[in-house]
């Protein structure tokens, strides 16, 4: 009965995660995500986002930390994990200057990601993570003499997203190293549109697609030791390499009169390959450090620093800078080795900070959060799977020139499958 029913449950949040990959994230509003590659993913796995999203130090047979490969050494010998997440977003959105605000609702896929033994001292992990979000709807008009009133309307969705196959090796006890190949695909969809109050002009909308894919490398170190017998200290790092995403352009350009929707279009002009070029994602480096006693308690902090003022797109830079991000996270067990229900929940509570990438008006797009997460364990005789429950609170943004703030509220469904495969239960 239990295997039926964490077969159904990960099998429904992985076609969840598929869908929401195949079909564009266009109900998305995240304002800040016009630039640059929009809003980068910087979760963890469920278990960790509510520990704030430490990662870098923090390893375990029974999840996947795929921000940190070297975390991999730690599957079990016999076992193989699953690991899926979908979150649904609450989000507000306020403007200082004409005190307008919006409220939107969405469904973000998070990750899908298997993780197996190889050999004694290999591990090996493949997974799906959305790498990059987009989804924005911008309106403005403004009065130009003598022509009149002129409506500007700018829209964007897509994003990227990585499939990655990391390995990661054991060199001696405690120690291990781990690397995540991933190859990027997605596209990026920008359209803007000008309309005039009258009829005497021909209005224009063009349509920017960019059609993205390439290889992204991702190296880690993780180093777990004992101070005492039930006191267990982990130190992680983590380098992203620079990578050159290959982008080809396809433009097309719309001139009609009267209303875009039910117009038909008085002159078309498309350019398929109107051009080519690269998206230079560049490096980042992080680390982290962990405690844990007896299992029942772990802190663990992180520290990253992302070089994004090197960042360019077909030979273009954008309103990007270089950000730090630190968060740090506290899981509470009463008794991981208990058959008591009650004493083998989790509880997790997180924080973490960014001073963001984004840099307009002289003003850094910060962001904030905290996090409240729950373990539910579905242990059965031989296995460790759970139901992770994950309840954000974050903003992003400002009210200062002009700009806009954004409030979310995020909830996380995250379920973690661990199963035996190599032996089979013997009943007597």
């Amino acid at each position: 009965m239990f295997r039926k029913l964490e077969a159904i449950l990960f099998l429904g949040l992985a076609m969840l995660l598929l869908a929401n990959v195949s079909f564009a994230q266009n109900e998305i509003r995240q304002p800040y995500s016009i630039f640059g590659i929009g809003v980068v993913n910087k979760a963890s796995n469920g278990i960790l986002n509510g520990m704030g999203g430490t990662s870098y130090a923090m390893q375990s047979p029974y999840f996947i930390n795929f921000r940190n490969p070297a975390s991999y050494a730690a599957f079990d010998s016999l076992s193989f994990v699953a690991d899926v997440a979908a979150s649904i977003y609450v989000s507000s959105l306020a403007s200082g200057d004409a005190n307008l605000s919006q409220k939107n609702t969405y469904v973000r896929p998070d990750y899908l990601a298997i993780g197996l033994p190889v050999t004694r001292h290999w591990r090996t992990s493949v997974g799906l993570v959305p790498f990059s979000t987009i989804g924005y709807d911008m309106v403005a008009s403004r009065t130009v003499n003598p022509i009149g009133e002129v409506s500007y309307e700018y829209s964007g969705k897509g994003g990227l997203n990585q499939l990655y196959w990391g390995n990661a090796f054991r060199l001696c006890k405690g120690l291990s190293i781990g690397l995540n190949t991933a190859y990027m695909f997605g596209s990026i969809y920008n359209s803007s549109r000008t309309e005039f109050s009258g009829t005497n002009f021909y209005n224009t909308n063009i349509t920017d697609a960019y059609h993205l894919d390439g290889i992204y490398l991702n190296a880690g170190l993780q180093y777990v030791f004992k101070v005492k017998e039930q006191h267990q200290i982990g130190l992680g790092a983590v380098y992203g390499n620079t990578a050159y995403i290959w982008a080809r352009e396809n433009l097309l350009i719309n001139y009609y009169q009267g209303p875009y929707n039910s117009v038909t279009t008085y002159d078309t002009a498309l350019y398929d390959n109107a051009s080519r070029g690269n998206l230079h994602i560049p490096q980042s480096v992080g680390g982290g450090i962990s405690y844990s006693y007896k299992e029942k308690i772990t802190v663990a902090a992180d520290v990253t620093w992302n070089n994004w003022n090197r960042y360019k797109f077909m030979q273009h830079s954008d309103s990007l800078k270089d950000a730090v991000s630190a968060s740090l996270g506290f899981q509470y067990v009463p008794d991981p080795l208990s058959p008591k229900f009650f004493k083998r929940l989790a509880v997790r509570v997180g924080a973490h900070y960014s001073t963001g990438e984004f840099f307009l008006r002289d003003k850094p797009i910060s962001e904030f959060g905290v996090s409240l997460g729950i373990g539910i364990p579905l242990n059965t005789f031989i296995t460790h799977s759970s139901i992770n429950l994950l309840f954000e609170y974050g903003k992003m943004g400002t009210l200062a020139n002009e700009l806009v703030r954004q409030n979310y509220f995020r909830f996380t469904l995250n379920f973690t499958l661990q199963e035996k495969w190599y032996q089979r239960m013997k009943i007597e």
